[in-house]
């Protein structure tokens, strides 16, 4: 679903992005933004383009919802006829008729429709009793409640999305911050080394061991730059702005670590019930609920009335318009019931269809519950092992730091090779590495188990 997500909100800013640019010749203003995590989780919450589909979404429903209640009620409908008969339809009637001296067995024309008519009339509709109307009515409000559940689950799913996009951004800043301090460190150490090859004193194995870890790390950092980029733009359309726009983001990744460092909130109880997820397998099985009841509501009698009022006119000549026309009224009252009998069990066959589609929703909500467990327990798991693992690559890190220290003494006063001291620089660049990501990882897990527990 987060996948989706994205790559819809991508493909719509990228489709927006490119007809504003038709509109206004490829100039457009930027706009400078500057968000905390929780400042962009709040916007994204109003801007980002699932989000305000989503709401849509509730409003088409409601509409919909309304929709079903107004076929219950009174529908009133006008029409108005005209007709010109080009040629009159004529019927026959003994001669006879007209003419009593007329020979016996023979036929006249006559014509009795006029070559002009005007019918208006008003029909009033209203429905008494249908136990389908009913039925529809509840199915309604749970149509309603899905979208009001699938926009909460749009709404965790932008947040988590935002926060993780939000913390990539973080990582690749602090990335390309150790990897300049790195190579600012190492290029002056392989300008020493070249240097004293030159004076003689070590072989040039030393000088092109270290020039191959400085061009490994400034193509990483090149890399890394264009990650940046990268990750700036996903925020940009996670938060639901252009990705022209400038963005600066105020929050530190040291900070947001400590923030979300909370072993007690991994005790929290587990409500299944507030999880969004179950929500909408409540709302599916009782939807297939209402589809059952309606189909056996349809061997219910219905019953309907109908009221109608109107006018009609004939002429010869086309003159509804004077004042001397004559109209003439005609009005009724009808009442319809319908009941059904035998439908050679098709009904019946379509009710047990809707009884098993029921069975099989109650099932599947079983099922979610079981996997809701597990994604609970899973999501506690890892957010618990994220904080252990920032601690061991914490640890890690000191350890690689004066590891590299001591190996970067001895290279230097000639007690250690060049490779074991390029060893030691790619195991403090991997440690430096691995504790970014821990720190990024203990705010996306717990983000993934605040899902969870909707909290």
């Amino acid at each position: 679903m987060k996948q989706f997500i994205l790559f819809a909100s991508i493909v719509f800013a990228l489709t927006a992005n490119a007809q504003g640019s038709g509109n206004t010749g490829g100039l457009q203003q930027k706009q400078s933004y500057s968000f905390s995590l929780q400042q962009a989780i709040s916007h994204a919450l109003e801007h980002n383009y699932s989000a305000i589909n989503a709401a849509r979404d509730i409003e088409a429903a409601k509409q919909k919802k309304w929709e079903t209640t107004a076929s219950g009620l009174p529908q009133i409908a006008a029409n108005v006829d005209y007709t010109d008969n080009l040629a009159v339809p004529l019927s026959v009637i003994p001669a006879q008729f007209l003419d009593p001296t007329a020979p016996a067995g023979t036929f006249a024309a006559v014509a009795f429709s006029p070559k002009h008519s005007v019918n208006a009339r008003a029909t009033l509709n209203q429905l008494l009793f249908d136990g389908s109307y009913i039925v529809a009515l509840q199915a309604s409000k749970t149509y309603l409640k899905y979208y009001e559940n699938m926009k909460r689950k749009t709404t965790t799913d932008v947040k988590e999305m935002v926060i993780s996009s939000y913390g990539n951004v973080l990582l690749a800043e602090e990335s390309i911050a150790i990897l300049e301090k790195n190579k600012a460190t190492l290029s002056k150490t392989f300008s020493d080394t070249r240097e004293t090859f030159k004076n003689g004193l070590i072989e040039e194995e030393n000088v092109e061991q270290l020039q191959i870890t400085l061009s490994s790390l400034e193509s990483n950092l090149n890399n890394t730059k264009r990650t940046l980029d990268i990750a700036y733009k996903m925020l940009k359309i996670a938060v639901g702005i252009d990705i022209n726009d400038e963005l600066t983001l105020t929050d530190k990744l040291d900070q947001l670590t400590v923030n979300n460092l909370d072993m007690a909130f991994a005790k929290d109880e587990f409500n299944m019930t507030n999880n969004v997820n179950y929500q909408i397998a409540e709302n599916f099985k009782e939807q297939r609920r209402l589809e059952y009841k309606l189909q056996k509501s349809k061997a219910l009698p219905s019953l309907s009335a109908n009221l109608n009022f109107g006018y009609n006119a004939f002429d010869e000549d086309f003159n509804f318009y004077f004042k001397n026309q004559k109209y003439y009224n005609f009005s009724s009252f009808g009442v319809n019931l319908n009941i059904p009998i035998f439908s050679s069990f098709a009904r019946s066959s379509r009710t047990q269809q809707a009884k098993i589609a029921f069975e099989q929703a109650k099932t599947q909500l079983t099922e979610s519950e079981q996997k809701l467990r597990l994604q609970y327990e899973s999501a506690k798991s890892e957010y618990e092992f994220s904080i252990e693992e920032f601690n061991t690559a914490k640890s890690n890190l000191n350890l690689a730091e004066r590891i590299e220290k001591k190996q970067q003494i001895k290279f230097t006063e000639g007690l250690s090779s060049s490779f074991d001291f390029s060893e030691a620089q790619r195991q403090l660049y991997t440690a430096q590495q691995n504790y970014l990501q821990s720190m990024v990882n203990i705010i996306n897990k717990k983000a993934t188990l605040e899902t969870v527990i909707n909290k």
